[in-house]
């Protein structure tokens, strides 16, 4: 039974539902991590199959992107932020998310390329957003991020910051095998998943809390997410690598 990786953030409850609504949960091991132990586990061989964040593509000697669906966003996206008590000119640090690859690249890069900022960039441990004051920034991805986004003076959304860079949507993760699956199980794949999006209000309502509401979930998972792996978001995955390339 092959083993696959689920990222354990709200915007991929989608996959998850569908995974268990349907009969695909019998051919598969469905594991949920963050998404850095997910990329790991996908370069480590301990999966095959993981939602993975993209900046860890090139570190695979063979992968194949096996579904019509990702992680993404056309524009803001409010789960990846840059936070902040002062402006990006006069950010001094930036601490980086130690749940996040893509997102720490993706800073990386509109640092230089488009905010033209030089900050020291910290590695983090968990707790480290409390101590993004001062000067010093602070990358926070997913569900963390709704509920801080609006506890700083100034919050960067690293998907709109991309989008006003370089015109395009932005992919942060992809369904990634080290494998390529016949086309039997890819077809399984993909329509539990399409299974799992039309259940989107369910889960709006199953995964409100104290936190964010039913509308706030409904919201973000329908306008700040963008689940499908299109020909605009392949264009922007391969100018984002090859950006990536040059930090």
């Amino acid at each position: 039974m092959l083993k696959i990786s689920v990222v354990s953030y709200l915007n991929s409850k989608p996959f998850i539902y569908g995974f268990n609504k349907t009969n695909f949960k019998s051919k598969a091991t469905i594991e949920l991590d963050i998404p850095s132990v997910c990329a790991n586990k996908l370069i480590q061989g301990k999966v095959d199959i993981g939602l993975v964040p993209v900046a860890i593509l090139p570190e695979l000697e063979n992968y194949f992107i096996i579904s019509d669906y990702c992680i993404g966003a056309n524009g803001p996206v409010d789960s990846v932020l840059l936070l902040s008590n002062v402006p990006l000119n006069e950010i001094k640090r930036v601490r980086l998310d130690y749940q996040s690859r893509t997102s720490v690249m993706l800073t990386k890069v509109l640092a230089k390329e488009f905010w033209r900022i030089e900050p020291e960039f910290l590695t983090s441990e968990d707790g480290y957003e409390n101590f993004i004051i001062g000067n010093t920034a602070g990358v926070v991805i997913g569900d963390r991020a709704l509920v801080l986004k609006n506890k700083f003076k100034f919050s960067y959304d690293l998907s709109g910051e991309w989008k006003k860079f370089t015109g395009l949507p932005f992919v942060f993760a992809t369904w990634t095998a080290r494998v390529q699956p016949d086309d039997n199980f890819v077809a399984e794949f993909n329509n539990a998943i399409s299974i799992g999006m039309k259940m989107i209000p369910e889960i709006a309502k199953a995964e409100s809390n104290d936190f964010i509401s039913e509308e706030m979930v409904y919201s973000y998972l329908t306008k700040s997410i963008d689940f499908n792996f299109d020909d605009k978001k392949k264009e922007a995955l391969q100018l984002f690598l090859q950006l990536s390339k040059e930090i």
